[in-house]
């Protein structure tokens, strides 16, 4: 990712629902969820989260795959993956055992 790409996924993410949308699809995992369940869980109308969904594509910080008449929506680990690179490039100055503790609290461990 790149430093306009970053920027796009931070104004992405700087608004509530959008933050909230991706935490969720994040929390859900591979499975991820349809555009209508992440509505509902989230009391958001369907059109507002159309448009939150719209934007958190664009920023490539989720991706979508079409199931018939429905879309699923999943939380684009590649484009996070990349966002967190571009974030910690030249993390501590050379010293990669100071940014050890931070990549251990991001690691997954599911």
């Amino acid at each position: 990712m790149d430093k306009k790409e970053t920027l796009e996924a931070l104004a992405a993410l700087g608004q509530e629902t959008r933050l909230d949308v991706f935490r969720l699809l994040v929390k859900a995992g591979e499975e991820g969820m349809l555009a209508g369940e992440i509505a509902q869980t989230l009391d958001v109308r369907q059109n507002t989260m159309s448009a939150n969904l719209s934007i958190l594509l664009q920023a490539g910080l989720i991706r979508k795959q079409r199931e018939g008449r429905t879309i699923r929506y999943l939380a684009d680990m590649e484009g996070l993956r990349g966002f967190l690179a571009f974030l910690m490039e030249d993390c501590c100055g050379g010293r990669p055992e100071l940014c050890q503790p931070v990549i251990d609290d991001i690691a997954c461990l599911c």
